[in-house]
């Protein structure tokens, strides 16, 4: 159960978010991954796993909880966002001028990607169970390919579902860190990592 501590103050943006994400979810549904932006806890547990990363690189980042916890958490740590939505995009682009952030697909991003020296935490909000299948295999294949290329570097990744976010590989592991029942609706939070 994730711990839940002090109620945060209330979000006065919270409503335009929503509706945001709401008009995203009615043009694109296979590719937007909640109904509504996930809870300041749940973006609190995806920031706790990113921790002991040199760089974050954020897949999905919709209307921006995760990203606005992530840069207050990690203010120097290199910060790259990718999300599909342009709209969306421009806004976290003006919100977060710090962070490089992408309108393309994730697996573009992480294909064209290099980091060296430092590990990658890769913080993932993509809907990998409710993806057109040949999206997701693309998008699975460049983030397997991406810690391959990155030792030390892992993937943090949430899901409604109680198993793992998306299929196996040989030579990984995936481990649930946490489950965030102070989420609508409540949510596990997975890393994935290279087996020794």
């Amino acid at each position: 159960m994730a711990n839940l501590g002090s109620i945060p103050p209330i979000d006065t943006h919270a409503p335009e978010l929503t509706m945001t994400l709401l008009a995203h979810l009615i043009q694109a549904s296979a590719l937007t991954g909640a109904v509504a932006p996930s809870s300041q806890f749940l973006a609190r547990a995806m920031a706790d796993a990113a921790q002991g990363a040199g760089h974050i690189v954020e897949l999905g980042a919709g209307t921006g909880p995760v990203t606005r916890v992530l840069t207050r958490r990690y203010p120097e740590v290199r910060l790259t966002v990718v999300e599909l939505q342009p709209t969306l995009a421009g806004k976290l682009s003006r919100a977060y001028p710090r962070a490089l952030v992408h309108a393309k697909p994730a697996a573009e991003v992480l294909d064209q990607l290099g980091y060296e020296g430092l590990p990658v935490a890769i913080v993932s909000s993509l809907p990998f169970r409710s993806m057109p299948a040949l999206v997701r295999m693309e998008t699975r294949n460049s983030v397997l390919q991406f810690l391959r290329r990155n030792p030390g570097s892992w993937l943090v990744q949430f899901t409604y579902q109680p198993r793992a976010p998306f299929d196996g590989e040989h030579g990984f592991a995936w481990r649930r860190k946490r489950t965030v029942v102070a989420n609508i609706p409540p949510a596990g939070v997975w890393t994935l990592r290279a087996t020794p």
